[in-house]
């Protein structure tokens, strides 16, 4: 796999489809690496005429982790305290910007899912002239009154530090069918299957940690949204435990003219069974380009 020095450190990205066709980078969220971007759903984006660049964050997969900066205090961290946060979400939205520039992209066609969502809007507001599209997918503004987790216990969705293979591959099996799609089922099988290449790949508790914490310091885009003038399209399911469709509803009511695919059945995560129909939402906004 390829890498790429970005803000001073290497991430680890991938690409699907032809480099001569107009260049669409997937950013992921909290603990996922590039894997999160299913093969399958990569292919489908390329087949609709899009050069795919998916990648590893900082601190997940490939890409440089920050042991040395210690960890986060979860618990302080669900109480508010972000005085263990280890880096920025800022960092995050600097590393994704640097990625452009190192793969000498001056304009692309945004899509993030989850925190990764975040980093696509913050992009859009801080660089519009480098965005020719965006699609935001089971995403937020970041403002704390939407968007909420309807979960009994949040801690429940983070993965278990010290597990060995076996354990973790079902922790992710049972996280998923959590925060999962319930009216579009993935087989327990490939949840396994998909799990079990996330672990062999690079298991590392630590920096999803570090992760979640970065992601708590983003502050509300709301009013930044507004002046985005962009095509943009806002894709939620209304079955989202993690990240309420709230969240969604909020986004596209911000940016002027988005749309909004509200997906039935669908949760926190990426189904096969919506592929098509996600991708399809996803071309046909960055055809208004």
């Amino acid at each position: 796999m390829p890498f790429a020095r970005s803000n001073n450190i290497e991430l680890c990205y991938e690409t699907t489809g032809d480099p001569a066709d107009p260049a669409m980078l997937l950013i992921h969220g909290v603990g996922e690496q590039l894997l999160g971007w299913p093969d399958g759903f990569c292919e489908l984006l390329a087949a609709r005429g899009f050069h795919v660049i998916r990648f590893d964050n900082r601190d997940v997969g490939l890409s440089t982790w920050f042991d040395e900066l210690g960890d986060v205090d979860l618990n302080r961290l669900l109480a508010g305290d972000l005085s263990t946060a280890r880096y920025r979400f800022s960092d995050l939205v600097a590393d994704t910007a640097g990625l452009l520039d190192t793969l000498d992209l001056p304009r692309v066609h945004l899509v993030g899912a989850s925190m990764g969502g975040g980093i696509a809007q913050q992009l859009a507001i801080d660089s519009p002239e480098r965005v020719a599209s965006l699609a935001s997918i089971m995403s937020t503004t970041s403002d704390p009154a939407v968007g909420g987790t309807s979960l009994d216990n949040p801690a429940a969705a983070v993965p278990v530090p010290g597990a060995d293979r076996e354990a973790a591959i079902a922790a992710e099996v049972a996280l998923y069918r959590l925060i999962g799609s319930p009216g579009l089922e993935t087989a327990d099988e490939e949840l396994a299957r998909r799990a079990a290449a996330k672990y062999d790949r690079a298991f590392h508790p630590a920096g999803t940690f570090r992760q979640i914490a970065a992601n708590a310091t983003a502050e509300d885009r709301t009013e930044d949204l507004r002046a985005v003038d962009v095509p943009t399209v806002v894709i939620h399911g209304d079955s989202d435990p993690l990240v309420g469709v709230s969240g969604g509803r909020a986004t596209a009511e911000a940016v002027p003219g988005a749309e909004l695919l509200v997906i039935p059945g669908m949760g926190h995560d990426l189904p096969e069974a919506a592929w098509t129909r996600i991708a399809d939402a996803i071309a046909a906004n960055a055809t208004r380009a």
